[in-house]
């Protein structure tokens, strides 16, 4: 069972669904004679995980509701009283959320049943089909179960029977989450907030005595699964903590050469490579690891034999390996998953450039935080996906506890959004064989742009994605392939809760997909373009960074886009005047401008200081993708005043923490992160930060003008 926390989809829920059977109407009154449950799993109703009681109320069943349900004394005879059929429904519940429709009657009548017999009542989370479909669908005549299985063409089963209606109401559920999400509300708190907001039907249950069918949200710290976390592995990177140069030996060299020179260099493993392989550009894809378990596994099989025996006989193939910019936590992951004590680190192309063991990661503790990433990459659906996505708020929530700069949070968010986009073509790659479009008709590679290519994402994200592939004509053969692929990427990013790029940002659309001869012929139209409206999101190219695939073909058209452009200050001004000017933030006595309350901090700031460095970049041939690296790149050249660029990059981790942390706030609360952050609730340092980091961009228009024509 994976426990529900605030951010998990609804599509990926583990709950149980529950239903009761009673004598009357009166929760006050009225006694359990039947309870019926039916486990929903990673968002699937399990129709074979089901619980059925008959419970006996010690008191006449009335022939009203015996003419309803069809039990009486008779069928509960031998039932068990309701102190005793209790704990087996606490035991199949188990900590999941428990959904019901008008599930406030049921638990009040549970309450009522629990205080007769002396039991302590703890409520669990729950949701409320009935309040649900309402939120879904305001205009239907009627929320009763039959009316919901009619209108979402789900099949009844048992009506009036406790498991029936308990069956139907897990189909119910299930067939409400898409047309949900079609309303953007995915997550368990969103779905919450959204019953919440039901007042008028909230009123009348609690005039009849139900329990509120939607209890109102905890605090955050009782809500957070994963508690307080050790923020080194998402502070660090592999190539902080790893060993290097790598160390090889070459194939058919004797087992006892490996262990001498383990001992010599104080290593506890070595890569094995070809015989003719440069050591320069060795791939992990073509090499082996002998580590010094393999040698003292092989000497207890085979004794001194063994050492004479070539280093390719024990040595573990392929390599398991992790990118040397990954974070840290990533490896942590890796090893514990794959029961692995040594990785390889490689490069952007594959290539070996360190080793990491568990001797490196000795100082290092990881929670249960650190298994998000291996589990993206592991998620064999939808379902699984949507899980471990759900974990990343919690994990920013986490890591700001810890005091951990909202810059490093952005870049881990940012990596697991790219490992979600690998993953989610890893699914589709499958989905198309299985529909009979085989194999990638070339070498490809699935791409990032925006804050997810320069390691800036925060949780109010969409997709921003594109195609690189090796050859082929637009709408020719191989593209039609790709097309399919898009499609089916932005469908499971959308249903995992990544959602479709309002600006159609997307792989799926033909002009962000295409070879890399397609690719150069639209920069070089890029540049000789004259008009800001010809170069609207074009932007976002230039922080491009491949997820999925061959990683050189996403390099090749990056760099070749900077190259292009390098020097082009027309082409740059145009492209910093299709991405708008900045909106103020300060009002005419010097004070922080709001509206309802809050400032859209990306519009006021945010956006402009990621402009400003992008353009400036791409106009200098500064070829980064982080902003601080970008800002920091023009400052080494003599672009501009320091003090300005300083400014800038200062303001950027203010914007960042600010909307970060409000973020948080809202997902807890079920509201959908955004970019607008509420001021009242800032402290008096927070606003003074915020005062001066909005002083900061007062002026990005002119400022980028000034540097465009420099150098």
């Amino acid at each position: 069972m994976t426990s529900a926390n605030h951010a998990t989809p609804l599509m990926a829920l583990d709950a149980v669904v529950l239903d009761t059977e009673t004598t009357g109407l009166d929760p006050a009154r009225a006694r359990v004679v039947e309870i019926g449950a039916v486990r929903i799993h990673n968002g699937r109703v399990d129709e074979g995980a089901t619980l059925r009681l008959l419970v006996r109320p010690d008191e006449p069943v009335p022939a009203a509701a015996t003419a309803i349900h069809g039990i009486d004394e008779v069928t509960l005879a031998d039932a068990p009283d309701f102190a005793a059929a209790w704990p087996q429904l606490q035991e199949f519940i188990g900590g999941r959320v428990v959904i019901g429709h008008t599930v406030g009657f049921d638990l009040a009548v549970l309450k009522r049943e629990c205080e007769r017999a002396g039991i302590e009542f703890r409520r669990p989370r729950t949701l409320d089909t009935r309040l649900l479909a309402q939120v879904a669908s305001p205009a239907l005549a009627s929320y009763s179960l039959e009316s919901l299985s009619s209108w979402l063409g789900v099949e009844g089963t048992g009506r009036h029977s406790a498991l029936g209606d308990a069956v139907t109401t897990a189909r119910i559920f299930r067939a409400l989450v898409p047309k949900l999400r079609e309303g953007g509300i995915r997550t368990l708190a969103e779905a919450m907030a959204s019953c919440r907001a039901l007042t008028d039907v909230l009123d009348e249950q609690h005039r009849a005595g139900w329990i509120e069918a939607v209890a109102a949200p905890a605090r955050r710290d009782a809500e957070r699964a994963l508690g307080r976390i050790d923020s080194y592995p998402y502070r660090h990177r592999v190539r902080d903590v790893m060993s290097a140069p790598a160390k090889f030996i070459a194939q058919g060299r004797p087992v006892g050469e490996a262990l001498s020179r383990m001992m010599e260099e104080r290593v506890s493993s070595l890569y094995v490579r070809g015989t003719d392989a440069d050591e320069n550009g060795i791939m992990a894809a073509d090499a082996g690891i002998v580590t010094e378990r393999d040698i003292l596994r092989a000497l207890a099989q085979r004794g001194a034999d063994a050492l004479s025996a070539p280093v390719e006989s024990i040595m573990c193939r392929p390599l398991a390996a992790v990118p040397v910019d990954a974070f840290v936590y990533r490896a942590i992951g890796r090893m514990a998953r794959l029961h692995f004590r040594h990785l390889g680190v490689v490069d952007d192309l594959g290539r070996i450039v360190g080793a990491l063991s568990a001797r490196n990661l000795l100082r290092l503790r990881a929670g249960e935080a650190v298994s998000l990433g291996d589990e993206i990459d592991e998620a064999t659906d939808v379902h699984q996906l949507g899980v471990a996505w759900a974990k990343l708020p919690q994990v920013a929530a986490s890591l700001l506890d810890e005091e951990v700069p909202a810059r490093d949070i952005a870049a881990v968010i940012s990596r697991e959004l790219g490992a979600l986009t690998r993953r989610a073509a890893v699914l589709a790659e499958a989905r198309l064989a299985e529909e009979g479009h085989g194999a990638p008709p070339c070498a490809y590679a699935f791409v990032v742009l925006g804050s997810a290519g320069r390691g800036e994402s925060l949780l109010a994200m969409d997709q921003d994605n594109a195609i690189v592939f090796a050859e082929g004509a637009p709408q020719g053969r191989e593209d039609a392939w790709f097309a399919r692929l898009g499609i089916h990427v932005a469908d499971i990013l959308h249903e995992v809760g990544v959602p479709y790029c309002v600006g159609g940002i997307m792989a799926k659309n033909p002009l962000w997909r295409g070879s890399v001869a397609t690719w150069n012929a639209r920069i070089a139209d890029w540049i000789q373009r004259s008009s800001p409206q010809d170069l609207l999101a074009v932007d976002i190219f230039f922080d491009l960074r491949g997820v999925h695939g061959d990683g050189h073909l996403a390099d090749v058209v990056w760099r070749a886009a900077f190259e292009a452009a390098r020097g082009q200050s027309t082409f740059a001004k145009l492209l910093a005047e299709a991405s708008g000017s900045v909106e103020s933030g300060i009002g005419l006595f010097g004070g922080i401008k709001t509206s309802a309350g809050r400032i859209d901090l990306k519009k006021a700031g945010l956006f402009g200081v990621v402009s400003t460095a992008r353009v400036l970049a791409v106009c200098h041939h500064v070829v980064e993708r982080a902003t601080p690296a970008r800002l920091a790149g023009l400052k080494a050249l003599g672009i501009g005043g320091a003090k300005d660029l300083d400014a800038l990059s200062d303001a950027q981790a203010v914007f960042l923490d600010l909307i970060l942390r409000q973020q948080v706030e809202d997902i807890a609360a079920g509201r959908a992160p955004s970019n607008k952050v509420q001021v009242s609730r800032l402290a008096a340092r927070e606003r003074e930060a915020l005062q001066n980091a909005l002083q900061a961009v007062q002026h990005l228009d002119a400022l980028t003008r000034d540097m465009l024509f420099r150098g």
